[in-house]
């Protein structure tokens, strides 16, 4: 055992990082702010903390495009086409997940009733669906645009719950949560300009809940040797840049709270959209993570609202 960790009950090596994450994941069971589920990283939430969620929405839809966007809401599901067409299981297959269902017979369900009363596996039985968890808001939008875009570009607001599969004993690390993403699909400059004017607009909006928010240049979690390769690239070319709070001090580097990213020709090309000129599309986005935002704020706070600051309170409309 280091002198950077301690040991639990069963003599394992515990960090003071995982210490802090399991402390604050027992403060908001206990204050009844978040549900636990029994699965780690999946969570309900109370009516406090949905109040906590409307309000941080009410500032980012202030700071956002207004009427100048399209308003879409898609459901937490999309199809398997689309999901194929984002190339999303070819750099995340870890954190991708499929809907199956039973499709058999009478005689194939009760073989599968059979292996549960026996306390065997049964997944086996089902198969795949048309339509797969949505891993990020936007990704159910681009399909709408194939073809020849407007003049001017398309701009979006969507907001939605996302899947990752990415189990954690970090309250910021769900498996299910939401996200309010504003996404411009165009020429590159204006993929360029979208991306980074919201750098600056989401440190505001952060800064109006005053949260104490730093910009840091950064990369997707890619999985294995090829997407370290990709994730270099992400960076060198500064496509994404994170503006993160540290929830545990200085135990880590901090969490990312909002994302603003640069996609280049990826969508376009793969959804097979086109500019007015007859270019491939660029596309690029900013996303609120709500849920983040919200624990950012019960951790910079506190977690009873009525004692958060009055301006704070006041700009939420709580």
């Amino acid at each position: 055992m280091t002198s950077e960790s301690v040991a639990d009950a069963s003599g394992k090596d515990v960090s003071p990082l995982d210490l802090s994450r399991a402390a604050f994941q027992r403060d908001l069971l206990e204050a009844g702010l978040l549900v636990d589920s029994g699965v780690s990283g999946l969570y309900g939430r109370s009516g406090a903390f949905e109040d906590i969620v409307d309000g941080i929405d009410r500032v980012v839809v202030a700071a956002g495009p207004g009427t100048a966007a399209t308003r879409l809401r898609f459901p937490p599901v999309f199809p398997r086409s689309s999901f194929e067409r984002t190339d999303y299981i070819a750099s995340f297959p870890n954190l991708t997940g499929a809907v199956n269902t039973f499709t058999g017979t009478n005689r194939e369900h009760a073989r599968l009733l059979a292996d549960r009363a026996d306390g065997l596996p049964w997944d086996s039985y089902l198969e795949p669906t048309e339509t797969v968890m949505v891993p990020a808001a936007c990704h159910p939008a681009y399909s709408l645009y194939t073809g020849v875009l407007p003049d001017a570009g398309v701009l979006l607001d969507i907001y939605g719950f996302c899947f990752r599969h990415e189990p954690a004993l970090d309250p910021a690390r769900m498996q299910a949560f939401r996200m309010h993403e504003f996404v411009s699909i165009g020429d590159a400059a204006a993929a360029r300009t979208h991306r980074a004017s919201w750098i600056e607009r989401g440190l505001g909006v952060l800064g109006e809940l005053e949260l104490d928010a730093t910009p840091v240049i950064a990369n997707d979690p890619f999985f294995g040797r090829a997407g370290k390769l990709l994730a270099a690239n992400q960076r060198e070319e500064n496509l994404k840049t994170e503006l993160t709070v540290r929830l545990y001090g200085d135990l880590d580097e901090g969490t990312a709270i909002v994302s603003s990213n640069n996609h280049l020709d990826h969508f376009g090309r793969t959804f097979d959209i086109e500019t007015a000129q007859g270019e491939v599309a660029h596309s690029s986005c900013v996303g609120f993570g709500m849920e983040r935002i919200a624990l950012a704020m019960l951790r910079t706070h506190g977690l009873d609202v009525t004692r958060w600051p009055l301006r704070v309170r006041e700009r939420m409309g709580l």
